[in-house]
């Protein structure tokens, strides 16, 4: 689309000098993330305060222009795309920690700042905060709260949304407001804060954020299991969280993803085994080995091929060295990755890892699946090497999400909705609560300009 000059003339005016950009190497950085979708914003503004946001807002509704928030663009369901051009709001340039309270457990935070920024902004006081996407590096704030992310510490300390005291932001009408408390109690009407998360930018822009913070834990202890196939592996997961101890992560990986991580990394001293849990528990000295003790009891079983547990933080790191390697392993492999992320209760997780390698096998379609298994969720990913791979791994998501509803999950544990997976979202909700949803968008953005074409 064009941009009416009027509306130019007021984003000049709101964002001056350098903060307006419609050269080229702008718009095509804006186009896409990490997903196959693509489409040139016309402009791109890089605002510095709320009172921009607002100005913003308003000067796209009133001229019914789309506008689209992008943090570190490292969504993988073309969330931050700008399926119908207009305007990208790239929030990068807010990206303050305004204030760290150590006595309150919270920190106030821009949008634009990244979550390793932030993290290591933390340590220093001996807290963290629990989401911890592997894209930390360059992922924002701003994208953790649009998608809800959340990492393999999730199992324990949970996903963005629930480490969140409070926002600020601006809807679709300009207006700006506060949702939540710099309180980890707050029983006052409506839970506003927990609606944004995960609302991918289709319900307001989020300018300020009050983060829960967490202890960092005095000792952290890691344990890797190998097993003879996946099945028992999967067994072993609904057996670890079947027991009172909480791990602090417990991933999953199949046998084709210790073979991509071995290739792309053969000093990490991946093993060969039909699947693998790598498991972290943590707390203080006294108790990480209670925990570990119970969690290796759990692990044991039959098709268990060796139980191995790091001695020290050397041996940690190295012990998560296979899995830190398997996404850009991946990549190495195929450029066409169809990645899922699904989600199912943990006790269903065996028939959840055996139906979709049936499926994969009758697409005939190379799969691998690892993640966050102690959450129940997974990522089923697909490698298409040719065309017709292509086609076919498409072909077979319908009857994996089928699959997963079947076994009482849901379509996403962390990566969202986006544009993606937007065709299949009434699989999963009915259409009396997809109205329901409906009708929150419309009272948060009654003239569609935000994000328009995700989610709902």
């Amino acid at each position: 689309m064009t941009l009416p000059a009027s509306l130019l003339d007021s984003l000049r005016t709101i964002f001056p000098g350098d903060a307006l950009d419609s050269g080229d190497d702008a718009l095509r950085l804006a186009a896409r993330d990490h997903s196959r979708h693509a489409h040139r914003p016309d402009v791109v503004v890089h605002p510095a305060t709320h009172a921009q946001v607002e100005s913003l807002v308003r000067a796209c509704r009133e001229h019914r222009v789309p506008l689209t928030a992008r943090g570190g663009g490292t969504s993988s369901t073309g969330a931050s795309v700008p399926l119908a051009g207009g305007v990208v709001a790239n929030f990068q340039r807010m990206d303050r920690i305004v204030r760290i309270a150590p006595d309150d457990r919270l920190a106030v935070v821009e949008p634009g700042v990244t979550n390793e920024a932030l993290q290591q902004a933390l340590a220093p006081h001996g807290f963290f905060w629990a989401p911890d996407p592997g894209s930390a590096p360059w992922c924002t704030v701003g994208g953790n709260l649009a998608c809800n992310a959340g990492g393999p510490r999730a199992l324990k300390y949970g996903a963005t949304r629930d480490n969140v005291l409070g926002l600020r932001a601006v809807a679709g009408t300009g207006e700006g407001f506060i949702a939540g408390t710099q309180t980890t109690k707050d029983s006052t009407g409506y839970d506003l804060t927990r609606l944004l998360i995960g609302s991918e930018g289709t319900l307001a822009l989020i300018t300020g954020a009050t983060l829960k913070l967490t202890p960092r834990p005095a000792a952290v202890r890691s344990l890797r299991a190998t097993y003879r196939d996946t099945a028992s592996a999967a067994q072993a997961v609904a057996r670890i969280m079947a027991q009172p101890v909480t791990p602090a992560a417990l991933e999953f990986m199949d046998a084709l993803a210790l073979k991509l991580a071995r290739d792309h990394a053969p000093d990490a001293d991946v093993p060969e085994a039909g699947a693998l849990l790598l498991i972290e528990v943590d707390g203080t000295p006294e108790t990480v080995r209670f925990a570990q003790d119970a969690v290796a009891r759990a692990a044991r079983g039959d098709g268990l091929l060796a139980l191995d547990v790091a001695a020290d933080a050397s041996e940690n790191t190295a012990l998560w060295a296979a899995r830190k390697a398997l996404s850009f392993a991946q990549r190495a492999v195929t450029e066409h990755k169809i990645n899922e992320d699904v989600v199912v209760p943990v006790s269903r997780l065996p028939e959840l890892v055996a139906g979709a390698q049936a499926l994969a096998a009758k697409h005939a379609v190379p799969l691998v699946c690892f993640g966050h298994a102690g959450n129940g969720n997974l990522h089923v990913n697909l490698l298409p090497r040719d065309v017709d791979e292509i086609e076919r791994g498409y072909a077979m998501l319908p009857e994996l999400f089928a699959l997963v509803i079947a076994l009482g999950g849901t379509l996403s544990g962390e990566h969202g909705i986006g544009v993606v997976k937007r065709e299949y979202l009434p699989l999963a909700l009915g259409e009396s609560t997809l109205a329901l949803m409906r009708s929150v968008k419309a009272a948060f953005d009654p003239d569609g300009v935000l994000n328009p074409g995700k989610v709902v």
